[in-house]
């Protein structure tokens, strides 16, 4: 892709990256008050039937995960023309969603900034690492990647570590006024969680906001996962890397069923997103439909995104990503390196 269609692309989504009031008034009215409505009955039934009430709350973790995503818009200036109402209202969905809203913004703007340059990964990021530098790594650095990577532990522990650690604690060089906003919502989380287990009980706790804030943590890192990790997403150095060809190759567009793409806040379309992060969730479907080039980004089915799961390594010569099974034999044990070349990136 060429500067000047790069230019033309990046132009044509414009139009879409403004926010309208009433469109995210409404998608508040559709989405907290739901999610809340939903928690105050799961509480209400925990009594009488407990698995009610976590059948109730896993409905509910579909709402976290569209609250979340107005978090997420807040973050990127998009709800809200206004500065201070998307501060506002990204707080408290923060707090809705258990994330700090100044420290994940910072975050995830270094993601939107780095996303695909193989130079620059470890923020907002999930480890990912190439073929060269797995097969040069320690057997002690090569189990933890693998752990790392196994369902088990970032569907299974990842959402919990991500809500009870990450999310609690305050990124390194973090200024006053973010620490602030961290603190803040961590005292808020301790108090409302503590007034809610007082009357409720621990029982009820963990089956209503316990089961349900899991649940979003796990689909949170699912979609997450499968939107940058497909067999030929994009990874580039430093020199050769681009942004405009990071977001439309490097993120796929995530096509789901209509409920799902709803209840996911339109957060499949991560080309459209990436390529110009102001857009507004609730408009990206639109840029997408009306900008041809964007059409043609890797799509991505249910059935696809789950067979994406057995990739697990970067192949930097051939531009793909490979599983554990095709790496050469000879280097799966040993910390040789590679017979054939593969270009230094690191």
């Amino acid at each position: 892709m060429d500067k000047e269609k790069t230019k033309q692309l990046h132009k044509a989504v414009q139009p879409f990256a403004k926010s309208n009031k009433a469109k995210s008034v409404f998608q508040i009215i559709n989405t907290i008050v739901p999610l809340i409505a939903l928690w105050v009955f799961a509480y209400m039934i925990a009594d009488t039937t407990i698995w009610g009430a976590i059948g109730v709350s896993v409905v509910a973790s579909f709402f976290v995960v569209r609250t979340f995503i107005i978090f997420h818009d807040c973050t990127h200036g998009s709800f809200f023309k206004n500065k201070k109402a998307n501060a506002i209202v990204g707080t408290i969905a923060g707090v809705l969603t258990m994330f700090g809203y100044s420290k994940w913004r910072i975050e995830h703007l270094l993601h939107h900034s780095s996303s695909s340059n193989l130079d620059h990964r470890g923020v907002g990021d999930i480890w990912m690492m190439t073929v060269e530098e797995y097969t040069e790594a320690s057997k002690w650095k090569r189990l933890g990647y693998r752990l790392y990577r196994s369902p088990l532990v970032m569907f299974g522990f990842g959402p919990i570590y991500l809500v009870l650690v990450a999310n609690r604690k305050n990124r390194k060089g973090a200024k006053t006024k973010e620490k602030i906003n961290t603190y803040l919502i961590n005292a808020l989380l301790v108090v409302g969680y503590g007034i809610v287990i007082y009357f409720m009980g621990v029982s009820a706790f963990l089956a209503v906001t316990g089961v349900s804030m899991y649940i979003a943590g796990a689909l949170g890192v699912w979609l997450f996962y499968i939107q940058h990790t497909f067999e030929d997403s994009y990874f580039e150095a430093n020199g050769e890397w681009s942004y405009v060809k990071a977001a439309v190759e490097g993120s796929s567009y995530y096509k789901l069923p209509a409920v799902l793409q709803w209840l996911t806040g339109n957060i499949g379309f991560h080309h459209v997103h990436h390529l110009a992060p102001r857009i507004p969730n609730y408009e990206l479907e639109h840029a997408h439909d009306q900008t041809p080039p964007l059409q043609h980004a890797t799509t991505i089915t249910l059935k696809l995104s789950i067979e994406s799961l057995k990739y697990k390594l970067y192949d930097t010569e051939n531009y793909n990503f490979i599983t554990f099974k095709q790496l050469p034999k000879d280097l799966r044990k040993t910390s040789a390196k590679p017979i054939l070349p593969i270009k230094k990136v690191i």
